[in-house]
């Protein structure tokens, strides 16, 4: 299971890199691989602010459902179009060409309280 050093992390199971006053954001590794095989990733929040711990989307995998919550507020200016058509790409590339969302950072400051990678590692018992 892959833990990007570079990345910050939330107990949600969401990633977020962050460059400057924008972020991308996905779910990680040990998400994708608790919810099985992914066929839908339904996001209709682009050009909404939404606040940290907010849901911003919904994964659908054949066994269930389940929220996106933001790692950090802000305004989501782009999604993913490739996952439209392969959303098995938050499958097979988590980190990479399944990422989800690009948001435009609203309050910096609240990138403090998200996990580092080894915070993250103790969280799930990796």
């Amino acid at each position: 299971m892959s833990i990007p050093a570079g990345l910050k992390y939330t107990k949600d199971h969401e990633w977020i890199k962050i460059e400057g006053d924008q972020a991308t954001i996905g779910i990680t590794d040990f998400a994708q691989g608790e919810l099985g095989d992914i066929v839908y990733v339904d996001i209709s929040s682009v050009g909404q602010t939404i606040k940290q711990h907010d849901v911003f989307g919904t994964v659908e995998a054949v066994k269930t459902v389940s929220d996106l919550f933001m790692p950090i507020s802000g305004t989501v200016s782009e999604f993913n179009k490739g996952l439209e058509s392969g959303p098995e790409k938050v499958n097979s590339d988590p980190y990479g060409d399944g990422w989800m969302v690009k948001v435009k950072i609203s309050n910096p400051a609240e990138a403090d309280g998200l996990l580092s990678a080894d915070q993250y590692k103790e969280l799930i018992g990796k």
